[in-house]
């Protein structure tokens, strides 16, 4: 069976605005998509709410198809531009859920009623019939392009509206747009001032430049704009809120096509993407393509077992892993650097780095199975950094730092790749960006430098932000990753400073309630009530905070003390319904809690791992939409998943060691890259159990290439040279 047929895109599709918790679902989307594609093709429920994808489960009506979006995220989203409706008969000209824009002369809308019942996702392929039209509606991608055919009944007023203006969480601010034969060409400009992610807090600006054509000639053009249609015979315009319905006559089951083209670099650019990658409207062919590209990509990961459910939620996480960080290069190479500059590279640059949330289980999965995509990304926020003399950035979209969340994730998977071997790039000045952001230095190269670190001297001398636990924990942790890169780069006294920092961390350690606490400017805790509180915490409270130094878990149990440990340990599980979608407890829904299982591994207790992975596997993910406990985060949720499916994590990144934990199938391979990663004895890891992991959830024994293991971790040369990981699993 092929491994495309257990992916199900409809996993985690639950969005905002749902009954059963504010803080929504998996906030994925069920469209088409390509690995680590431009374009996904996706359809739009809503522009309204906290819907990032611009699609949720929960809805019940359509506005259309748009060929970009992210998948997994909160802060009202980005992107969902080229929005494409096919209707039938007279509509009003808005859609009717567009929460964004003013929506005054119209009642309905042209959106439409669906059913999930007839509606289909799939790798690469989506479909759904639209009710209100009796219009079958399917779509499928390439890296660059995507393509849609529409199935119309007969009738004399078919026709396809273009939204040109619309954008998640927003507008664009200008469209320019040309009709030449069939083909529709231009461009949308979106700045923060139209909104987008964080309804324009998070800084976002693109242009982005398509070519789209029609599979047959159209009976006329009409534009509209602030729900009036504009004069006729107008075949080029430029406006704030440009739409454009072309009309058509269909006769029964008749199917048009629209084929689309995308860049960010330039209108020549989408036109060869387009001509490269669908030159034709042979709508299966494309999807064949698609579909195969799949396949040789989830070949990263072979497993084998008896359980459907665990196959598919396991393939979908894969999935979802190599959707981002997605490509920004055209089919010639070229792309659009930070300052505008259109550059080509021996990289691919990439876009869509949600760093608070992936460097976590996403990055560590990544160079294991695609450590290409690693060392793109270090290259990718690298030159971002070098344009704009500043720390890496910590949640990238567009070639722009949000500034979303907080710490230094970008400098953590950067000193984590060079300190695995992945390091195709300039190694220097990514050390000197390091340092420069960890130092909070005003210059560097003699020029102004924009550190995120904060300025303020508790930070500097203490090492802790005021009034933020949160922000002093993601530090020493990014301080820790630049203590291993100094060390790597033989930058002694360098390491010793960094290391020194990490150690701080007991400092923020209060006697009197047992938990860590934020402190004042002065050093004196702030007063809580209780381990619950949030105060100081980013998404997180106190005692689920409290855990994050996953570089000592060690000391951190010799500060709480050891019985203490593990009795909190117990509790932070025991008091957690895994299944839902927010807990005060354990919170596998957000971040700050992951690898936390692993925990038990370092402190001599391998069962307590094996068990509370394998509950949070078997509670937090499930199928269908509500499949996922919160919000898919960009692959990290998924690569969570993909890596206790294969038996370990890494809890903490640059320390190279992957703790075990019982795998969920009876086997598996791990196909490795020579080019990254040693293969001194395979290209490939496996990892075999003796019996069926869900019947028999505990480990006896391992051997590591016909070794017994003696204890429960591998070191990252361990996987990547290959050979066989071999497991004895009892009850």
């Amino acid at each position: 069976m092929k491994k495309t047929e257990f992916i199900d895109p409809m996993i985690g599709t639950v969005g905002d605005e749902q009954e059963t918790s504010m803080h929504g679902g998996g906030k994925t989307h069920p469209g088409a998509c390509y690995p680590f594609g431009m374009v996904q093709l996706s359809p739009d429920t809503t522009t309204s709410g906290d819907n990032g994808t611009g699609y949720n489960y929960c809805q019940s009506t359509i506005e259309g198809f748009s060929f970009n979006h992210m998948s997994g995220i909160g802060w009202y989203g980005d992107l969902g531009n080229l929005q494409i409706m096919p209707v039938v008969g007279d509509t009003d000209l808005r859609s009717g859920t567009n929460q964004e824009v003013p929506f005054t002369k119209g009642k309905i809308g042209w959106r439409s009623y669906f059913s999930h019942e007839k509606e289909i996702a799939k790798a690469g392929y989506y479909s759904v019939m639209l009710d209100r039209y009796n219009i079958f509606c399917e779509a499928t991608v390439s890296l660059h392009t995507g393509i849609l055919r529409f199935t119309f009944p007969k009738s004399d007023k078919s026709g396809v509206i273009f939204n040109f203006s619309r954008r998640i969480a927003g507008h664009s601010d200008l469209q320019s747009i040309k009709i030449n034969g069939n083909c529709i060409e231009g461009y949308i400009v979106c700045t923060p001032q139209g909104g987008g992610f964080g309804r324009g807090a998070g800084g976002i600006g693109y242009k982005l430049f398509f070519c789209i054509e029609a599979s047959m000639p159209f009976k006329s053009t009409r534009f509209f704009e602030n729900e009036k249609f504009l004069s006729c015979g107008i075949n080029e315009i430029q406006g704030e809120d440009i739409h454009l319905l072309l009309d058509f006559d269909t006769e029964e089951n008749e199917k048009i096509l629209i084929r689309c083209g995308i860049s960010y670099v330039d209108l020549e650019g989408a036109k060869r993407n387009l001509d490269t990658e669908c030159p034709h409207f042979n709508f299966d062919d494309i999807l064949k393509k698609c579909d195969d590209a799949w396949e040789k990509a989830l070949g990263c990961v072979c497993v084998e077992g008896d359980d459907s459910t665990d196959l598919t939620i396991f393939h979908t996480c894969l999935y979802h892993a190599l959707l981002d960080p997605r490509t920004m290069v055209d089919v010639d190479g070229r792309y659009v650097d930070p300052n505008g500059n259109i550059r080509s590279a021996a990289y691919t640059h990439r876009t869509m780095f949600s760093g608070w949330d992936v460097y976590r289980s996403e990055f560590p999965l990544l160079t294991l199975i695609d450590p290409v995509s690693v060392n793109d990304e270090a290259n990718t926020l690298l030159n971002i950094a070098l344009a704009k003399n500043s720390s890496f950035p910590r949640w990238e979209l567009m070639g722009i730092d949000s500034h979303c969340m907080v710490g230094d994730p970008g400098l953590i998977v950067i000193a984590d790749a060079y300190v695995k071997g992945i390091c195709n790039f300039d190694t220097k000045k990514a050390y000197d960006i390091a340092l420069a952001s960890s130092l909070s230095m005003d210059e560097l190269e003699k020029k102004p430098f924009i550190s995120i670190r904060p300025k303020c001297e508790q930070y500097k001398n203490g090492a802790y932000v005021p009034r933020s636990l949160s922000d002093t924990l993601e530090y020493l942790m990014a301080d820790y990753a630049m203590a291993c890169f100094a060390k790597k780069l033989d930058k002694n006294e360098d390491y010793a400073h960094f290391l020194a920092r990490t150690k701080t961390y007991a400092n923020n350690f209060n006697k009197d309630t047992g938990f860590m606490g934020s402190r004042d400017e002065n050093g004196n805790f702030i007063p809580v009530d209780d381990e619950y509180s949030s105060l100081g915490c980013v998404e997180s409270n106190i005692f689920q905070q409290s855990w994050f130094v996953p570089y000592d878990v060690e000391g951190l149990s010799s500060l709480f003390g050891k019985e203490r440990t593990i009795t909190l340990l117990e509790r932070l599980f025991e008091g957690a319904d895994l299944s839902a979608l927010w807990n005060e407890n354990y919170n596998h829904s957000n971040e700050p809690c992951h690898n936390i299982t692993h925990y038990f591994n370092i402190l001599g207790l391998p069962r307590r791992t094996q068990y509370w992975t394998r509950r949070v596997q078997k509670e937090a993910y499930r199928l269908g939409a509500f499949g996922f406990c919160g919000n898919e985060d960009v692959g990290q949720l998924s690569a969570w998943y993909v890596l206790s499916a294969l038996g370990f994590a890494q809890v903490c990144m640059c320390d190279k060691r992957y703790f075990i934990n019982t795998p969920l199938f009876q086997n598996a391979k791990i196909r490795l890259n020579n080019k990254y990663h040693p293969c001194n004895i395979s290209n490939e890891f496996e990892i075999k159990c003796d019996k069926s992991p869900n019947q028999f959830p505990y480990i006896k024994s391992i051997r590591l290439n016909g070794n017994l293991l003696d204890r429960y971790y591998l070191t990252y040369e361990e996987i990547t040279s290959g050979g066989i990981l071999e497991f004895e699993l009892e009850k």
